[in-house]
């Protein structure tokens, strides 16, 4: 017969995740309060756990709330059922792929003082200069433009 403890968290793990009959939870009692063990199908595992460890978090305060009911310390543990007992999880990598990566800044060489050529990357961020007529004929809409405001300006209301 599991304790009202396991089946609080054994609840919770199966409303949560998406294959309920692999929640399994093993409950030990040591010097330091009751250690819950919860495994679940690997899937499942970034449901029990949640954004930044948001979930499991949640886990851990409600059974602290049950431990002051009943006078007792609660442990949550979270066993990832892939990975071989002691092994870390991998990291991610925070710097950013190649692909994403910052452009690299343009070097200036001392004794010209000039920048170096162009490369091919700088071509994407060149700007294509517009043909003569469309600068024309913006050049003439701002200045109608303009001279339509004075026109506004100089009216008496």
């Amino acid at each position: 017969m599991s304790s009202i403890d396991q089946q609080f968290v054994e609840f919770i793990a199966k409303s949560l995740v998406t294959k309920p009959e692999a929640v399994s939870i093993e409950r030990r009692i040591d010097e330091r309060g009751v250690l819950l063990e919860l495994t679940v199908d690997p899937e499942d595992l970034g449901r029990v756990i949640g954004k930044h460890g948001a979930t499991a978090q949640s886990l851990r305060t409600l059974l602290r709330a049950l431990g002051t009911k009943n006078d007792a310390r609660y442990n949550l543990k979270i066993v990832d059922s892939d990975r071989p007992e002691g092994e870390e999880r991998p990291r991610r990598d925070p710097r950013p792929t190649e692909e994403y990566a910052a452009p690299q800044a343009v070097e200036v060489s001392a004794a010209t003082e000039e920048a170096p050529a162009s490369t091919e990357s700088d071509d994407v961020w060149a700007k294509e200069e517009a043909p003569k007529e469309e600068i024309d004929e913006h050049d003439d809409m701002v200045s109608k433009t303009r001279k339509e405001l004075a026109e506004l300006d100089d009216l008496d209301v």
